[in-house]
């Protein structure tokens, strides 16, 4: 495990532009799966989730180059070998499950053994998978060995799950796709990593209605073709560089910041006195913010930011909302109506001198302004919560440490390089 080492107090400025965003690019490099036509993508992150995704592929027999230069890839899937995949279904990690649509439609069969998987945020459950699966004509036996099966190809069909789920929706669309007849999924998640892959999709000749709302309709098509598509700016990472422009007193102007994207996610800015400006796509962070909490109109009422899946605000950016609102002076409710064990690493705010108070699971109240002092903490194994700990020690002058940092790896590429250019003394260990 690797430590971050940090000299903080600096303030940070200057201009970035975001890695491209990985929860597009783990569906979307599964979706080429469903051609053997050559796919290009372009912006690919350089990171461990992806490499690992990448070897997975190479393993089977799929022909994938990637220059990590220019952070281009090419994929041709014609040299798939189907033998390898005479045992059981690979579990290496967790983004492996988007790959259960596209391998079932290319394989017609295949199993895996029966166990519960999860992350330090909570238990990560299969049964939403084989909902999508069983909905679109797949068979599946299940005991200890799970084993799904197809006919020819995936059939249409109709599918309103229990709650919005990003990864359920993904296999849901990768299977539909391709399936024969109109297939219909109310209650479908819209975040912008979904809306990318059906955008993927229709660059290769997918027929997908509804993208960036709750219903999707699709019509699925005999074949889908190659394509040439590059991925998207990370969200979390745009909202990260401006979080640490104003925590430190810096302006930091971000490029392809997605503006289309962001209005509640600058209103939530607005509510701890950060104000994010625009130059067409470069947003902007101007130096001295108030960094104030708003007070609500309803006075009784603490202000309050309410996480959950888009439109609402993102729960994976709350971690650095509630690092900023820790340096903003007033009180500041967060709720995360999402994740059983999204906010059990709120003690380690503590080590700073931090004042929060947690409610219940899902409640974390910040009693921001209060002076900071450096620390030594342990990151959960959270990408944000580890980005959390690492923008407050950056805030902090004094020298920090963040101990088992190894996530913020998994989905932000030249993480340091990034910030040391912006000002930043940061290692690692």
């Amino acid at each position: 495990m690797s430590n971050l080492i940090i000299s903080g107090g600096q303030k940070l400025s200057g201009e970035v532009t975001p890695s491209g965003n990985k929860n597009s690019v783990l569906p979307i490099l599964c979706a080429t799966l469903l051609t053997n036509q050559e796919i290009t993508l372009r912006n690919v992150p350089d990171l461990t989730d992806v490499n690992k995704l990448v070897q997975q592929l190479q393993e089977v027999g799929s022909t994938i180059t990637w220059d990590k230069e220019t952070a281009t890839m090419t994929i041709n899937h014609s040299t798939f070998n189907p033998t390898f995949f005479a045992e059981d279904f690979p579990v290496g990690m967790r983004g492996s499950i988007l790959l259960f649509s596209p391998l079932l439609n290319r394989l017609k069969k295949f199993r895996m053994k029966n166990e519960i998987g999860g992350c330090s945020l909570g238990i990560r459950e299969i049964d939403p998978h084989i909902d999508v699966l069983e909905a679109l004509g797949a068979t599946v036996k299940k005991g200890e060995i799970l084993e799904f099966s197809i006919d020819q190809q995936f059939t249409s069909g109709k599918l309103w799950p229990d709650y919005m789920s990003v990864t359920t929706t993904e296999n849901f669309i990768n299977g539909a796709v391709v399936a024969k007849g109109t297939s219909r999924m109310t209650n479908a998640a819209s975040e912008p990593h979904v809306q990318e892959l059906c955008r993927f999709l229709e660059q290769m000749g997918a027929k997908i209605e509804g993208i960036g709302t709750s219903t999707l309709t699709i019509h699925g098509v005999q074949e889908l073709s190659g394509t040439d598509y590059t991925i998207g700016s990370d969200h979390h990472e745009i909202t990260t560089f401006l979080a640490l422009g104003a925590m430190t007193g810096g302006e930091i102007r971000v490029h392809k910041a997605i503006p289309e994207h962001f209005p509640l996610i600058v209103r939530s800015f607005n509510k701890l006195g950060v104000h994010i400006e625009y130059e067409n796509d470069t947003a902007i962070v101007r130096e001295n913010q108030s960094l104030i909490v708003q007070r609500p109109f309803t006075h009784n009422m603490l202000q309050k930011i309410e996480a959950a899946p888009w439109p609402y605000f993102p729960v994976d950016l709350m971690p650095l909302l509630i690092a900023l609102a820790i340096k903003a002076k007033g009180e500041v409710m967060f709720w995360n109506k999402v994740y059983e064990g999204g906010l059990f690493w709120a003690p380690e705010l503590l080590k700073f001198g931090a004042k929060v108070s947690l409610s219940d699971p899902h409640r974390l109240i910040i009693f921001g302004g209060e002076p900071l002092t450096p620390a030594t903490v342990a990151a959960p194994n959270i990408i944000r919560a580890a980005i959390a700990l690492t923008m407050l020690a950056l805030s902090t002058e004094g020298k920090s440490t963040i101990l088992n940092a190894d996530s913020i790896k998994r989905a932000h590429p030249h993480f340091n390089e990034k910030l040391t250019e912006l000002g930043a003394n940061i290692s690692w260990e």
